[in-house]
């Protein structure tokens, strides 16, 4: 079991060692210095002209860089002249003659682990590309970054990108985090696809540094590190920093600063290829519980920002799909500024100093703030085109009401939607079937919202409903009642659940009829199902929403879906929840808001009064057990746990995900979702999350989702509860493992949920014949499950697919696709051709490829020349 990597006594020890190192004058060590940082961050308007001229002033001197690509335009136009004068130096990108190596191009600068897998392709894809245009020569061919920049699917990622190697160090910027020490002076990083990736680690003996939070002993050329790597076999070793943009240093080790000599400048490149020993130690099957992070987590304004994050995200995915169907079938024109714009103004706001550092840059103009601006302009982006596109693909139809039901996935939906209906009709509305026979539906209370469950939806298309106005008939399906106990019971075709206002109306019983009644809810815990407990170290220590008694109101009674309103309190802070159960819908969805009365304190209650300590390796938000958390003791034996990042699924091997140290740092983050099953892998419940944050769980501790913390933060900084707290999150019980179940699909469908609508036609068909009253379309459709459509895009007539392999095996598997193509061919992230693949026909109005690829694969499929097979298929 994985345990905390170093303590401060094995830090110590680690030092005296190196002090105590002899003193090797013959072997020479290398040393990667350069510069980060970027217009949006830190980068002053000197700073192009003082690199040039330090580069011109010492000719042994090379850098690694970076630097935001935005940055590149407004130096150009604060001082041309050096714009020019650095370029001229960039131009030659030999190995030989490199003298500036560009190390990270991500347009935003993103941890990366906190973000989707598309969007950390859109990182590297929109970065290169801005970069490119101001250094038409430059090359990428390493990856490395100044913070804890790196997930688990990189290696894939980057070598579909041509990148050829990589560094996990970050040594002198740990305040967020570090990899994990492990391997010596070159290793294999293999990713959870099998790709690998030639890469130097944070070596096993590179120690985090003593009397520091933010930097390991291998942040410079000190005599005792490297002679320390000498003794442990390490050849040839390489100290890194990248500095600042802003500092005026110049070469980082300069004469006379008591490192280590000889020591060589080194681009990352030329290091690997050059110095570095030729073949790799070892190969390391990299987890993504190595990458040991730790943010604010709880704390309100990273937990809006993540919110804000995952909306854009969602919306500019579904956006491409649906104009992409709008290209295809309608001829309309593909919306690339718009998307564009979207998608940068979504990576900046994933930057890593919005995270880490949302309270900087001054009131109103705070990366918090920026968040808010950039996010906004890629909702109202997509929002726009997805409105446009759907508009014109059901334009067709013949006068009438009709709800329109658009499904991005890759895969075909049976599920209860939502249309809004504005005109007037109240509860005498109706959604018919192709035989004009009533679907399961119901009105909501406001009368302007209908419910219904839409059937056979096609994968990556849409199809459309007609709605009359006429008396619903009388159908049975999900109920709720009130025992004589003053419980709440709740039936669905899949749940029994009883709702308990006595106990602040959490959850008593979760029964899942379809799993053999399975109960989840352990009732022998001491904390209750769905319970909100935290410590508000102000206000008496721990307070639970289960403590004082709730009002429980029916908002929705079935048949469709039951919802029940809690309103409870925490404390003397008062809390609004909604528990959703539908027909037929494994997901059961929970809203939750809490009011605050003023800004309680809430976390551990280390160092939240007196002089903060940068240096003190305690940190007060570090400790989960002490925030609001929502609380699910689960009745699971021999508890396992799963969790998702970019493109992979990591099986837990901690004991705990509690820490309290700089040094003992411990990766509990969930992106999208964590799964919790018993040791046999034959039940298990997920929770799903509107945004990234963290989890708690332990041997002797329930499954828990980090709802708030307040108190002191990074840097001394008061994270405050300033607004209401708000947040989506899921559960979803199921019997097998995660890929059996299907988790990473019913994430996606929480993530991607259908784009409904309704229209009024009152326009004649405008072709030859009777006006169709339903129209239907299916772009792409995957053969398995286990796919994931990725992303659609399209490139002038070319259309573009990614395939993610989330839940499926190794086996060849069918793409089906409803439009003529001149050819399909596999390419790399790059646009490299890797592989022709042949069309198979299936029925008359499509064909297929077929495409292997290994769990956790992704691949993309070019389509050339796309253009419709037919017209829309109406009934």
């Amino acid at each position: 079991m994985t345990k905390n990597i170093f303590s401060k006594t094995t830090i110590n020890a680690v030092f005296a060692l190196l002090l105590s190192a002899p003193v090797s004058a013959q072997q020479k060590a290398y040393f990667i210095d350069g510069y980060h940082g970027g217009v949006w961050g830190h980068y002053p308007d000197w700073n192009t002209r003082f690199m040039a001229d330090q580069l011109t002033g010492h000719p042994d001197w090379k850098i690694n860089l970076e630097i935001e690509p935005e940055t590149w335009a407004v130096a150009r136009q604060k001082d041309e002249k050096a714009y020019n004068d650095f370029r001229a130096i960039f131009a030659d990108q030999s190995v030989a003659g490199r003298r500036i190596e560009y190390v990270n191009p991500a347009y935003g600068q993103s941890y990366m682990y906190n973000i989707s897998g598309e969007s950390i392709i859109r990182q590297l894809a929109y970065g290169m590309e801005t970069i490119k245009a101001h250094f038409p020569t430059a090359v990428f061919t390493t990856y490395s970054s100044e913070e804890p920049c790196f997930t688990s699917a990189l290696p894939q990622i980057l070598k579909s990108f041509g990148y050829k190697y990589a560094s996990l160090k970050n040594p002198n910027t740990c305040w967020g985090g570090y990899i994990r020490a492990h391997g010596g002076e070159l290793l294999n990083w293999v990713g959870p696809d099998g790709s690998a990736l030639v890469t130097v680690p944070r070596y096993d003996m590179e120690a985090l540094k003593p009397g520091s939070t933010w930097e390991t002993i291998g942040h410079n050329n000190d005599k005792r590190f490297i002679n320390a790597a000498f003794n442990k076999g390490i050849k040839h070793p390489v100290a890194f920093t990248l500095q600042d943009a802003g500092w005026k240093g110049g070469p980082l080790m300069g004469d006379g600063k008591g490192g280590y000599q000889p020591t060589e400048y080194k681009t990352w490149t030329d290091y690997i290829e050059n110095a570095a020993i030729k073949n790799p130690a070892e190969n390391w099957k990299f987890s993504q519980e190595d990458v040991l992070t730790s943010l604010v987590w709880g704390s309100q304004i990273l937990q809006r920002i993540a919110q804000e994050v995952r909306v854009s995200e969602n919306k500019l995915i579904k956006a491409e799909k649906i104009a992409a169907m709008a290209a295809i079938y309608k001829g309309e024109t593909w919306p690339k500024a718009a998307l564009d714009q979207g998608w940068t103004r979504l990576l900046l706001s994933q930057h890593h100093d919005c995270w880490i550092v949302p309270y900087n840059m001054g009131q109103g103009n705070t990366w918090a703030d920026k968040v808010v601006n950039w996010t906004g302009i890629a909702n109202r982006n997509a929002d726009s085109i997805m409105s446009f596109s759907v508009h014109k693909q059901v334009m067709d139809l013949a006068g009438g009401i009709y709800a329109v039901v658009f499904n991005t996935l890759g895969i075909k939906r049976n599920e209860i939607v939502n249309v809004v209906i504005q005109l007037g009709m109240g509860r005498e509305l109706q959604v018919l079937d192709d035989n004009d026979k009533p679907l399961l539906s119901q009105v909501l209370a406001d009368g302007t919202s209908l419910l219904f469950k839409a059937t056979d939806i096609p994968p990556m298309g849409f199809t459309t409903y007609r709605i009359k106005k006429q008396q619903p008939p009388v159908m049975t399906g999900a109920k709720v009642s009130t025992q004589s106990d003053g419980k709440y019971k709740i039936e669905t075709d899949l749940y029994t659940a009883v709702i308990d206002p006595a106990k602040g109306g959490t959850i008593q019983s979760l029964i899942a009829k379809q799993l053999n009644n399975k109960e989840f809810v352990d009732n022998t815990n001491p904390r209750k199902f769905n319970e909100l407990r935290g410590d508000f170290f102000k206000d008496g220590g721990f307070h639970s929403s289960a403590d004082q008694p709730a009002a429980v109101a029916v908002i929705e009674k079935g048949p469709v879906q039951v919802t029940l309103q809690v309103k409870g309190a925490i404390g003397n802070n008062p809390f609004t929840q909604l528990l959703t159960f539908t027909q037929g819908q494994k997901r059961i969805d929970i809203h939750l808001k809490i009011d605050w009365r003023g800004n309680p304190g809430i976390g551990n209650p280390y160092g939240q009064t007196g002089r903060y300590e940068a240096t003190s390796l305690q940190k007060s938000f570090y400790d989960d057990r002490d925030k609001l958390l929502a609380l699910f003791p689960l009745n699971l034996k021999g508890q396992k746990v799963y969790k998702n990042a970019p493109f992979d699924v990591t099986e837990s091997k901690l004991d705990n995900t509690f820490f309290n140290r700089w040094d003992s740092i411990k990766n509990n983050v969930v992106l999208n979702w964590v799964d919790v099953t018993d040791a046999g892998n034959t039940y298990g419940m997920a929770m799903l999350t509107d945004h990234t944050t963290n989890y708690a769980h332990g041997e002797d501790f329930p499954l828990g989702l980090d709802i708030a913390y307040s108190g002191i933060g990074l840097w001394g900084r008061n994270y405050t509860l300033k607004y209401p707290t708000e947040m989506n999150y899921a559960l979803v019980p199921h019997a097998g493992k995660w890929d059996r179940a299907g988790i990473w699909t019913e994430s996606d469908k929480f993530n991607e949920p259908l784009e409904t609508g309704a229209i009024l036609t009152t326009t004649t068909y405008p072709g030859t014949g009777t006006a169709p009253n339903k129209i239907t379309h299916s772009m792409v459709g995957v053969s398995d499950t286990g796919l994931e459509v990725s992303s659609v895009t399209m490139q002038g007539k070319d259309l573009l697919v990614r395939v993610f392999n989330a839940e499926g095996n190794d086996q060849p598997k069918k793409i089906k696709i409803d439009f003529v193509a001149d050819k399909a061919e596999i390419v790399s992230l790059n646009g490299n051709a890797k592989q022709r693949l042949t069309f198979g026909k299936g029925a008359s109005s499509a064909s297929s490829v077929n495409i292997a690829m290994p769990r956790f694969g992704i691949r993309t499929i070019r389509f050339t020349n796309v253009r419709t097979l037919n017209k829309a298929r109406h009934f």
